[in-house]
């Protein structure tokens, strides 16, 4: 593993330092004015931006903040972005320029962005230049800087938008950040940072950075920890989670068996995996884990050997099916789940025949799909684009392959009885609570408040492609 540069005592202490200087200026606030300052954090994306939004809440908590759950009461609006999709960031965008009236309102409101987005020169310049109302921005490697540049747009009264340092990009672990969990029975638990992949149409290298592992010590710590809080399910994080620990003596599946150990009714679950590095040695953990829920997320992209070197996959077809029969000759009741691209550069629709067969012959049991966007200073941007009618032709066709095959996957279940980790009200119907089986399936039941983040047993009596309903027994 290349080598990193975790904070030391100094550096924590340093931090701390800021802590305090900005919890002092909080404190006198609310002396004078008899309330707080309020903290508001947006989330855009993936589980990895849940996370760091955690790291984010916690910090503003320590430095003397209230976590608001709008906008509006905050004095200070964190938006945590995503440039996965073109969509993603606009839509940062679209809601960061709202914020242009709260500003005015309260001349005083900072107003911070960070994630994804902020590690693309052009939006960074975009907001510098655009969005005069943003007061400073930070990067997915440099959270644990908050309250530093915190303190030095409140001391100096100016803008801060900065790129990262090469060292937070490619080399800084860091640890000691308090993170103010949303759930008090799911927990995020980020294991490494960065990805070494660079997939063809993919920016998450560019804006996240080199792979950077955290100690194996610190993991199991903190998985110890929410174990013994109460937390029933854990989800080990990172941009290819199998690249964990590389160079070390400790890869993946050696984390996962040893997390495993840790005594108590709870569930270990992770994401994402990248196929050319899903091990039978990992796959063999599982099957023989106490803790470790049958679920594989392996996202697949596309069935055709061509458009996956195109992807700069660095696996085929052949391959990603050994990794998906040996999954199911060591557990049979697995749930696997993937991603797909449709219409990535230059394919044919012969080449996505070819993805329809793999979903066929896989027979995934959910499908997170998505027609494919071009990122700017990616090398499939560059590449002759699929036009969108034919796009999103293929996107309806897929889906509803996928959609016949999840229902035909979830028939069997009517009648059998699952155990269910109860999230609580559905958001559609108070009178209907809903939760997730092992394998990540949505159910939706009756149920009482007691029941939320508690394991249930489930009768199912009816299935459909995307959710099943139950009866708690």
């Amino acid at each position: 593993m290349a080598e990193q540069h975790i904070l030391t005592p100094i550096s924590l202490s340093e931090r701390l330092e800021y802590v305090a200087r900005v919890k002092e200026w909080n404190e006198q606030y609310t002396a004078e004015q008899g309330k707080r300052r309020g903290c508001f954090v947006l989330t855009f994306g993936c589980q990895q931006n849940e996370a760091d939004s955690e790291k984010i809440a916690g910090m503003a908590e320590q430095m003397g903040y209230e976590i608001k759950a709008t906008p509006e009461e905050a004095d200070l609006i964190m938006v945590n972005t995503c440039a996965i999709r073109e969509h993603a960031e606009k839509k940062a965008l679209s809601i960061i320029g709202q914020y242009k009236h709260i500003r005015a309102r309260n001349p005083n409101l900072i107003i911070g962005v960070c994630g994804c987005m902020t590690a693309r020169d052009h939006r960074r310049n975009e907001l510098k230049m655009k969005y005069p109302y943003v007061t400073f921005t930070l990067g997915t490697a440099s959270l644990h800087h908050f309250p530093k540049v915190l303190w030095e747009v409140i001391r100096q009264k100016r803008r801060l938008i900065t790129a990262e340092s090469e060292e937070d990009f490619t080399k800084t672990v860091a640890e000691g950040a308090p993170v103010r969990r949303e759930s008090g029975y799911r927990a995020w638990v980020s294991v490494m940072y960065g990805c070494n992949n660079f997939c063809s149409y993919c920016i998450v290298p560019y804006c996240r950075g080199r792979e950077r592992s955290r100690r194996r010590e610190d993991i199991v710590r903190e998985v110890r920890e929410l174990v013994e809080a109460g937390y029933k399910e854990i989800t080990l994080l990172g941009q290819n989670v199998n690249s964990y620990g590389k160079g070390t003596d400790c890869d993946f599946a050696d984390l996962v068996a040893e997390l495993d150990t840790i005594e108590g009714d709870w569930l270990l679950s992770f994401m994402t995996s990248h196929p050319k590095d899903a091990s039978r040695k990992l796959i063999d953990v599982m099957a023989e884990g106490k803790h470790i829920a049958r679920r594989f997320h392996l996202p697949m992209q596309s069935g055709n050997d061509r458009v996956l070197k195109a992807m700069n996959r660095h696996y085929d077809m052949a391959k990603y099916l050994d990794t998906v029969a040996y999954m199911r000759e060591r557990m049979p009741d697995i749930v696997i789940t993937s991603d797909i691209i449709v219409g990535f550069p230059g394919e044919t629709e012969e080449e996505f025949g070819d993805t329809l067969k793999a979903l066929e012959a896989v027979r995934f049991d959910m499908l997170y799909s998505f027609i494919y966007s071009p990122r700017k200073g990616t090398p499939a941007a560059e590449m002759e684009q699929v036009p969108d009618v034919t796009k999103g032709n293929r996107f309806d066709r897929l889906l509803a392959t996928q959609n016949a095959i999840a229902a035909e996957k979830n028939l069997p279940m009517q009648g059998t009885t699952v155990r269910v980790l109860c999230d609580g009200e559905s958001k559609g119907n108070p009178d209907v609570y809903s939760g997730r089986t092992e394998g990540g399936k949505i159910v939706f039941f009756g149920g009482t408040p007691d029941m939320v983040g508690q394991f249930v047993s489930v009768r199912i009596d009816r299935t459909e492609a995307f959710a099943l309903w139950g009866k708690v027994e």
